[in-house]
């Protein structure tokens, strides 16, 4: 029981402090350079859209006032079956460069960016979400990364625009820790996934997306990767998002995010094969074993339930119940403290992980995500 609850701890800590250090220390010392400047390769940027008639104007807005040369870009935009007044905001928008397709029924946004790829002819294709406002120079920024002949997508920095709800400052702290994580990883080869939000890549690059995919983001980096090509982080190329005001949303989009996680690894096996994956270290240590956290939090305590006869275990077990009254406190109570707001976050994320454990192996991951605000 003593070596289950050490190594419990041990890879808990390795997991959200020591994997962290680790790669930041490598790219003191071990970087890989991105060579810079593409002038102006064509763009496509696709988007898939359901039920946005409250984001879509300022997301179109946002497109036209990019600067990057318009005879340059392409933007094809797919509605999967909308039902509400999205087609007629985007068909005010409709020209020779910014086509739309509307679909009666929806599919899912994997049939979606399948169909809107096949569309395409921009060098580089250019994945964004309806919510968010581009800077106006994140598209330049993006695209001069390939240059680089090694690089295959490139991610960009996603900043969170001011907000006081209490969701919003946990989920501050958790973004900020997320995107250290991933530039220390760019620096030294490529990052885990992208930001969603905006990322391009090569359009020949472009795989297949299966139907019932949860997480593209990850799903197209990881498979530019198996073909050779590095995955960025570019911190230049930036955009902005408003924080969730409604904290039961934003924990349904992490239970989905960590059930596509567990599927991810169904699809594509080999990212946990040192043999055949360069990078399955860093799969590991920053996606996988993330999963395995929860039960290990669990395994931790039980076992520091038993070995409590032993003072040093007692104040082990004291520890931990202070830190789930104080996970528990920041439920409850709407105070700005880290003191409160870091385990409340912590306990939240894992808690997540567990139900998208539960919906991945019961097949209750709903593939279409449903809008709740």
């Amino acid at each position: 029981m003593v070596m289950v609850f050490w190594g419990s701890i041990a890879v808990i800590l390795y997991t959200y402090l020591g994997y962290p250090l680790i790669v930041y220390l490598i790219s003191l010392f071990y970087r890989q350079p991105v060579k810079r400047s593409y002038p102006y390769p064509t763009v496509t940027i696709v988007m898939a859209v359901y039920n946005e008639e409250k984001n879509i104007e300022r997301k179109m807005q946002s497109l036209l006032e990019l600067d990057y040369p318009s005879s340059r870009v392409e933007i094809l935009i797919g509605s999967d079956g909308s039902t509400d007044n999205t087609h007629q905001i985007l068909s005010r928008y409709t020209n020779e460069r910014i086509k739309l397709y509307c679909q009666a029924n929806r599919q899912g946004k994997p049939c979606t960016l399948n169909m809107l790829a096949k569309q395409a002819q921009g060098e580089l294709l250019v994945f964004t979400d309806a919510r968010q406002r581009l800077d106006k120079s994140s598209i330049d920024e993006l695209v001069k990364n390939f240059a680089d002949p090694k690089v295959g997508s490139v991610s960009a920095e996603l900043y969170f625009e001011a907000d006081r709800n209490k969701t919003a400052q946990g989920m501050g702290i958790y973004w900020n820790y997320e995107k250290l994580i991933r530039k220390y990883e760019s620096r030294t080869g490529s990052m885990m996934g992208a930001t969603g939000a905006l990322y391009a890549i090569r359009r020949d690059l472009f795989p297949e997306l299966p139907q019932d995919l949860i997480l593209d983001d990850v799903y197209i980096p990881m498979k530019i990767v198996e073909r050779g090509y590095r995955t960025i982080f570019d911190k230049k190329a930036k955009l902005y998002d408003r924080y969730s005001v409604n904290p039961r949303e934003e924990f349904s989009r992490k239970c989905r995010t960590l059930a596509g996680n567990y599927q991810l690894i169904t699809y594509l096996p080999w990212l946990l094969n040192p043999f055949k994956n360069k990078i399955s270290w860093q799969f590991i240590s920053h996606k996988f074993l993330r999963l395995m956290v929860p039960f290990l939090m669990i395994i931790l305590f039980t076992s520091t339930l038993f070995l409590a006869q032993a003072q040093f275990y007692k104040t082990a077990l004291f520890i931990q119940s202070i830190f789930y009254g104080l996970a528990l406190i920041g439920g409850v109570v709407k105070i700005k403290n880290s003191l409160i707001d870091i385990p409340h976050m912590f306990c939240v994320m894992n808690f997540a992980a567990l139900i998208g454990c539960y919906r991945f192996l019961s097949h209750k991951q709903a593939i279409l995500w449903e809008k709740t605000a």
